[in-house]
């Protein structure tokens, strides 16, 4: 099981059964991930060069993300510059390693097995003393890896309800008063994340990660695990649809413009209740379970 790799044996059982609404902090020990994707992997990667440009983020709050062309020479990923940046008190994030890397392959696969849940692996190295990404919340559940050092997360309860893809995500719905907000009130949780330690975020928390040691930096990984909701189920059960003529005929500019769109919509209500309807669910059911285990981008 992959998930042993992130979280205790006893309560990866525990988060498949039920599934967590609050944070929490698992003593993980050392597992294979820690012999597999240590600190001083972390940085050969991200100061080789070999990190796809496009899947590199430079930042250091309160700005946003750098232009690419801080980092990049050539269309390329300038290593001299990266490692400047670093120097110069810039988080790094290494995005989709379980693209580029076959350890962390097999881990996604095996997680995406387990839960039915695709997933995917970034790695963010701070320098000592600094700040990277600043107060946002994620529209799908985190476990966070801390690999190195201690990073602080200051979270706060979520300030929407159920986020997902293109619903309720931080930049969709953000409000100027929110972080002096929060600040003002303080956080409700404060976690030093140590090396061997895993923490659960669940989506939509709010969460303010920085390095408080001013000697020491930081390496974590982050797997973003993404949940499926009764929407995907909707998704699948309308796919099929469209081996519906009644589906697939146009509709007239007239209608789609004039008072008869009501008109027609009513009809693909009627046609969809129909089709809903006549589905076999025991004859699909095998159909969406394989889509869940083999799914791997987004699509709710």
């Amino acid at each position: 099981m992959s998930l042993r790799f992130l979280l205790p044996e006893d309560d990866v059982t525990r988060l498949l059964t039920t599934w967590p609404d609050e944070p929490r902090v698992f003593e993980r020990g050392r597992t294979e991930l820690d012999e597999a994707l240590t600190e001083d992997l972390l940085e050969d990667y991200a100061f080789t060069g070999c990190v796809p440009v496009h899947e590199i983020a430079v930042v250091k709050a309160p700005a946003p993300s750098l232009n690419q062309n801080a980092y990049m020479t050539n269309g390329r990923t300038d290593a001299v510059k990266l490692r400047k940046l670093y120097g110069n008190g810039y988080t790094i994030r290494l995005g989709n390693l379980q693209r580029v890397i076959p350890f962390l392959a097999t881990v996604s696969r095996g997680i995406q097995k387990e839960s039915g849940f695709s997933n995917y692996i970034h790695a963010f190295l701070t320098p000592p003393g600094n700040q990277g990404l600043r107060h946002h919340w994620d529209q799908q559940m985190a476990v966070i890896v801390q690999v190195h050092g201690i990073k602080r997360w200051q979270l706060w309860r979520p300030p929407v309800e159920s986020p997902m893809r293109e619903y309720n995500e931080s930049w969709r719905v953000w409000r100027h008063h929110y972080i002096p907000n929060w600040e003002a009130a303080g956080p409700d949780f404060e976690i030093d994340l140590k090396a061997g330690q895993s923490l659960l975020l669940p989506r939509g928390w709010v969460h303010n990660p920085l390095v408080v040691d001013e000697n020491e930096h930081s390496a974590h990984l982050t797997f973003a695990i993404r949940e499926r909701t009764p929407l995907w189920l909707a998704e699948k059960l309308v796919a099929d649809a469209i081996e519906d003529p009644e589906f697939r005929r146009i509709l007239l500019p007239g209608d789609v413009t004039g008072p008869a769109l009501v008109d027609r919509m009513r009809e693909v209500r009627r046609a969809l209740h129909a089709h809903l309807d006549g589905l076999d669910l025991d004859d699909l059911v095998s159909t969406v379970r394989q889509a869940a285990l083999t799914e791997l981008e987004y699509t709710t």
